[in-house]
């Protein structure tokens, strides 16, 4: 980050609106799950996403299929963020890597200090995810309140946060491997790969096509098959210049924010936030795996990214830019436990099948998530200007 103010790229300030509205739109769709849940129509709407489609239930396919097109813009915004965003230059880069790692490594031993060696120790994955979506929202409520370059610190320890997730899940998350459909959707990546760098090839289309055949090699193989999302993205060709609208990554992101934010992500919530509230629900927040949540995501996450950051500053690693305060740090910190969407979807692979597990993580999940939104606001609603801190 400069010390000037940023004067933020036309590809960021369509990627922020898009979150800051998705995330409102989020919030509704979690409150009409929930209340149809818990309404008379309950089972009629619990049952519909266990339907079966295809040999699989609609929840699944949402969660397979559809996620996957979530990891895709998840790959296409890292591929962007390292060729010509924050994440381009190392030593800017630094200092959110520093608060992702701090975020992902604190909550998570927070987690396994509460379940080691229990049946919910899976879990540890949970608290380490950040919402971008909810994250942006939170800053798009305080406007300029707020400086840009904390839009910008966030946005990249989110993206790298979520990075992380995604090797999580591919290492630990992954049922048994059947090698020769790894070894397919490996060689189709190769061969996508070769058409971008040999080839130049700039078409989507033969991406598109060898990125739905490598899904499938990857659903077969046992390997999450959203990782195949990610993995496409860096197959597809990328230019440089932020703005050149010919580059088929720029292409697709930007065709893809609106479908993500405002379809697949509240189609996910519909699905993962039907969650029936049993009677003594205040039971469930204090079992270790619940605590373990909320606790890693409402006080790991910002003591995680606060401390990570100072220790980064303080052994001269990178500096704290001239627009941020520490103050500025600790809440995007505060508000990075927003876990919501990654959390849930980790939920889902950590406990399958585990049905209590999985509605009591939810609804940790739900209530980390909504303390550390209104705590973050507040937060940072009290911050001084930059110039009248100590940085």
């Amino acid at each position: 980050m400069t010390n000037t103010r940023l004067t933020l790229s036309q590809s960021f300030l369509a990627f922020v609106h898009s979150e800051k509205a998705s995330g409102a739109f989020l919030i509704v769709c979690t409150a009409l799950s929930l209340a149809l849940s818990n309404s008379a129509f309950s089972n009629d709407y619990l049952q519909f996403w266990q339907t079966q489609v295809a040999g699989l239930s609609i929840e699944l396919w949402i969660n397979d299929a559809l996620m996957a097109i979530f990891f895709l813009l998840i790959g296409l915004e890292l591929e962007r963020e390292l060729y010509s965003g924050e994440l381009s230059n190392f030593k800017n880069a630094l200092l959110p890597i520093a608060a992702a790692l701090g975020g992902t490594i604190i909550p998570a031993l927070i987690h396994y200090a509460m379940n080691h060696g229990t049946t919910t120790q899976a879990g540890i994955g949970i608290p380490m995810a950040t919402d971008i979506a909810f994250a942006l929202g939170a800053l798009a409520l305080l406007g300029s309140r707020v400086p840009s370059a904390l839009k910008v610190f966030v946005v990249a320890f989110a993206v790298i946060d979520d990075l992380c997730a995604i090797i999580i899940i591919a290492l630990f998350y992954t049922a048994q491997v059947k090698l020769h459909y790894l070894a397919g959707a490996i060689a189709i990546w190769l061969g996508l790969i070769v058409l971008n760098r040999l080839f130049r090839v700039m078409a989507l289309f033969p991406y598109l096509i060898g990125g739905a055949a490598m899904w499938l090699c990857m659903l077969l193989s046992g390997v999450h098959a959203t990782i195949a999302g990610v993995m496409l993205a860096f197959a597809i060709p990328y230019s440089a210049k932020a703005e050149d609208q010919t580059s088929p990554s720029h292409r697709l992101e930007h065709g893809l924010h609106k479908p993500v934010a405002f379809l697949i992500l509240p189609i996910f919530a519909l699905a993962n936030t039907a969650i029936v509230i049993p009677a003594d629900w205040m039971h469930s927040f204090s079992s270790s795996n619940s605590l373990g949540i909320i606790v890693g995501l409402t006080l790991g996450k910002p003591l995680g990214v606060s401390l990570f950051c100072l220790a980064a500053v303080t052994l001269g690693i990178c500096r704290l830019p001239a627009e941020l305060s520490w103050r500025h740090i600790s809440g995007a910190g505060i508000l990075g436990g927003i876990g919501f969407t990654m959390s849930i979807f980790i939920t889902n692979l950590a406990f399958n099948g585990q049905h209590e597990v999985i509605n009591a993580s939810k609804m940790a999940i739900l209530a980390a998530s909504l303390l550390a939104g209104i705590a973050g606001f507040l937060y940072l609603y009290g911050a001084k200007p930059v110039s009248t801190e100590s940085t």
